[in-house]
């Protein structure tokens, strides 16, 4: 019996999710099927993309969260034990 593969399992394979049987037959399902090898590369690219993108939070995150540690600490330190 031949499986059919899903959009699911080409996702899956790029995030290696899969098992090494299940890598090989995706690969020739792929191999096979132009809609599915086109998902994989266009996939593909996505996450390369998105790995690329990179979040830096403002001054003004960084200082609010730090002043918010500094009070805490200082309220702990405060309390008797």
């Amino acid at each position: 019996m031949t499986k059919t593969f899903t959009y699911d399992d080409v996702v899956r394979y790029l995030y290696a999710e899969t098992t090494e049987k299940e890598n090989d037959q995706i690969v020739a399902a792929m191999a096979l099927n132009d809609d599915l090898m086109n998902f994989y590369l266009d996939s593909l690219e996505i996450k390369t993309q998105m790995n690329k993108i990179v979040r830096v939070p403002s001054e003004k995150a960084v200082a609010g969260i730090l002043n918010y540690s500094a009070s805490m600490s200082t309220k702990l330190r405060a309390l008797p034990c």
